[in-house]
């Protein structure tokens, strides 16, 4: 994080408390303290207040999220629609096994809090989830799913672990994620064509 400048830190920052306490209960500055940033810094660099940076720290998660579709990949001998999808939740078991269960998306907790209340957030996160689902759809449609079904499996991918995420947080276990994977990867493995 230290070689970020001041503005890409307080982004970052950002999302790490809304992924932890919500978009109602982070502060400008708090955000300011974690990234290390002057407080005087937030209005220069997001003269739009807290709903500029908000927005801000969701399409970072977007991002986040989509470029971590080729990690996961490369980190699979032979990729599949079940292998990618176990790597996609094993980030997170990981991280709750090792850390605890204090974090879920950024994009999914300003959805909560903000998709009524402040259209462009909603409209932030809708865009985030956009910019997640592409990199999976264009994974599975280069293992072999069909280009017809890519989009909606991504969907289907995306949203499972977006709900096993949060029953883990709620129960503090993993057991949601587990079941995801085991019980979705067959299926998602189903959908590859098979030639010949």
């Amino acid at each position: 994080m230290s070689e970020r400048g001041p503005r890409e830190r307080m982004v970052f920052s950002a999302a790490q408390l809304i992924r932890r306490d919500g978009v109602a209960s982070t502060g400008m500055r708090e955000i300011a303290a974690h990234a290390g940033a002057p407080r005087g810094s937030l209005q220069h660099y997001f003269p739009g207040g807290k709903e500029q940076l908000v927005n801000e720290a969701v399409g970072w998660a977007g991002r986040y999220a989509g470029n971590r579709v080729a990690r996961f990949l490369a980190a699979l001998p032979e990729p599949t629609p079940g292998g990618l999808f176990a790597e996609m939740v094993r980030q997170w078991t990981d991280e709750y096994e090792t850390a605890g269960f204090s974090g879920g998306c950024p994009v999914a907790a300003a959805t909560v809090d903000c998709a009524e209340s402040t259209a462009s957030t909603r409209e932030a996160a809708s865009a985030a989830f956009g910019t997640w689902t592409g990199p999976v759809a264009r994974a599975l449609a280069d293992m072999g799913v069909p280009e017809e079904r890519s989009t909606a499996l991504a969907t289907l991918m995306i949203s499972t672990l977006e709900g096993a995420i949060l029953i883990a947080r709620a129960e503090r276990d993993v057991r949601a994620l587990t079941t995801a994977a085991r019980e979705l990867g067959p299926f998602l493995d189903a959908a590859v064509r098979r030639d010949g």
